[in-house]
């Protein structure tokens, strides 16, 4: 099933109608910026959501997830009427509309895999070069497990990087 999408201008005027406003996003995400009133339902526990018969928003970081999992989204909303807003808080923000930030909340998990993956790509490939040939297997040992995160949806680096006390501030 399609869910019919809301520009964020046509989203503000469904959610002062009395639209709920749901976030799908992981919960560090939505802790670091978040649109006011929305509700955190991540995607993984959408099968949670609470239907009071109220028309429902909802949107995740650029509009993919939503529009990717429609049909889940659909599925959840039950026969309740259900939109996505078009290009997620990033056009929700582009249009001018008011985002709550908070950015003493740590980057979200998958951003600082991404930081650590590269650093420690990079600093084996120069030590490879620059010191001994030995610091290219960093660089092969990190693209091996990024390799199986993506194979197996099983992350060994985000695991490790989630216990790291900067972490400990998001919200659950």
């Amino acid at each position: 099933m399609t869910l019919a999408t809301l520009s964020p201008a046509e989203a503000r005027a469904a959610i002062d109608a009395g639209a709920r406003l749901i976030d799908i996003r992981g919960a560090d995400e939505h802790a670091r910026e978040r649109i006011p009133g929305a509700i955190n339902v991540p995607l993984d526990r959408i099968c949670d959501l609470p239907c009071d018969g109220r028309p429902i928003v909802f949107h995740c970081k650029a509009g993919m997830r939503t529009a990717g999992n429609a049909a889940q989204l659909a599925a959840a909303a039950g026969d309740t009427r259900a939109y996505i807003l078009e290009g997620g808080i990033d056009a929700w923000r582009g249009a001018g509309q008011a985002t709550l930030a908070d950015r003493a909340q740590p980057l979200e998990i998958m951003r600082q895999v991404q930081i650590t993956a590269g650093a420690l790509v990079l600093a084996g490939v120069l030590l490879g070069l620059f010191v001994a040939p030995g610091f290219f297997g960093l660089s092969a040992f990190v693209g091996g497990g990024l390799m199986f995160a993506g194979v197996t949806g099983w992350c060994g680096m985000a695991n490790l990087l989630r216990i790291m006390p900067w972490n400990r501030r998001a919200a659950a």
